[in-house]
């Protein structure tokens, strides 16, 4: 009985995720609904079984990085945001695509809360995504020690759809990831609402930590929608008000209703914010323990993180006087 209770609430916030989507393009008018309802259950999974996160404190120096690369399918960040405890409220997604709002149609570094790279071209995503995982590379190369805890641990994770995969972009920063990685290591998961086999993947692409991982997944575009789902009618408009009612029926929620979020869903989700504090809590004392052993690279650390420049940078520049003979190209060398 406990197992199929847990089954149940693992469905449940799936498709809530699902149906929160549907109704934010809905009411808009606008965006891709298809994306979220097949991206969902993999979403779940990594933001419920795998992130490293804190919902309150959004830019902790070592959350796992998340990055929509098909960042047309914005609701299904904007829905996991809010369901987790990000500054996003149900207004907000309410008020998807309208001027002004914290929840453009492609997400946007700067403007809602969570948002990791700002992201609509195909591809850009992922070579964003690329260039986190090398930053974190050179970061932990550089201030991690043996005899201290590590201040810098974490992973990035992307998905990235299909046509992100045809971009050249994509081609070029899959290269150098592979070329900095020793090769690419890849897994395949043939049922995208598999959320078993899902998360087992992703564990293994945890643990393999001297190669960049990629996991195909094989989903139904728009799943749930009876008449529309797996066809081009789901990717780029609406469902439309009686596909979206069909929709929901089928999801199991009152095709009356919109933007409705069980309380066991919310409960469930809200564990974000106790298990990513428990995470950064943790945090924060690995990095006093890292201060007292060594202060002045904490120190530094700190000022690269609070994107502070050296103090004395204008000493490290020549100088040059009015009327100095020589080419731009050599000066700027110096």
């Amino acid at each position: 009985m406990a197992e199929t209770a847990k089954q149940d609430i693992k469905l449940r916030s799936i498709n809530t995720i699902r149906v929160l989507s549907a109704d934010g393009v809905q009411a808009a008018n606008s965006g891709h609904p298809g994306l979220p309802m097949g991206a969902a259950p993999m979403a779940y999974t990594l933001w419920q079984k795998h992130r490293k996160h804190y919902p309150a404190e959004p830019n902790w120096i070592n959350r796992d990085r998340f990055i929509l690369s098909g960042g047309h399918g914005s609701m299904l960040l904007y829905s996991m945001l809010h369901l987790t405890g990000y500054d996003v409220s149900l207004q907000d997604l309410k008020d998807f695509r309208q001027w002004g709002s914290n929840t453009p149609g492609h997400p946007e570094v700067g403007i809602t809360p969570g948002v990791e790279a700002t992201t609509g071209p195909l591809g850009q995503g992922f070579a964003n995504a690329v260039g986190m995982a090398m930053a974190e590379a050179h970061l932990a190369a550089r201030f991690n020690k043996e005899d201290a805890p590590d201040i810098v641990d974490h992973y990035t994770f992307a998905i990235v759809t299909d046509g992100d995969l045809m971009e050249g972009i994509t081609a070029e920063a899959a290269s150098l990831a592979g070329h900095l990685g020793l090769g690419w290591h890849t897994q395949m998961v043939k049922d995208g609402t598999d959320v078993n086999a899902i998360s087992r993947a992703i564990g293994r692409a945890k643990r393999k930590t001297d190669q960049p991982s990629i996991i195909s997944i094989r989903t139904i575009i728009g799943h749930g929608s009876p008449n529309k789902a797996d066809s081009y009618n789901v990717h780029g408009s609406p469902l439309g008000p009686e596909e979206l009612a069909l929709t929901k029926e089928n999801l199991g929620f009152d095709p009356n209703e919109s933007f409705v979020i069980p309380s066991n869903v919310k409960r469930h989700l809200k564990g974000a914010l106790r298990s990513g504090k428990k995470s950064y809590t943790e945090w924060q004392a690995d990095l006093a323990a890292y201060k007292e052993k060594y202060p002045a690279e904490a120190a530094e650390f700190e000022r690269l993180m609070a994107g502070e420049l050296p103090a004395d940078l204008d000493a490290a520049f020549p100088v040059f006087a009015v009327g100095d003979d020589m080419a731009t190209r050599a000066a700027s060398g110096k």
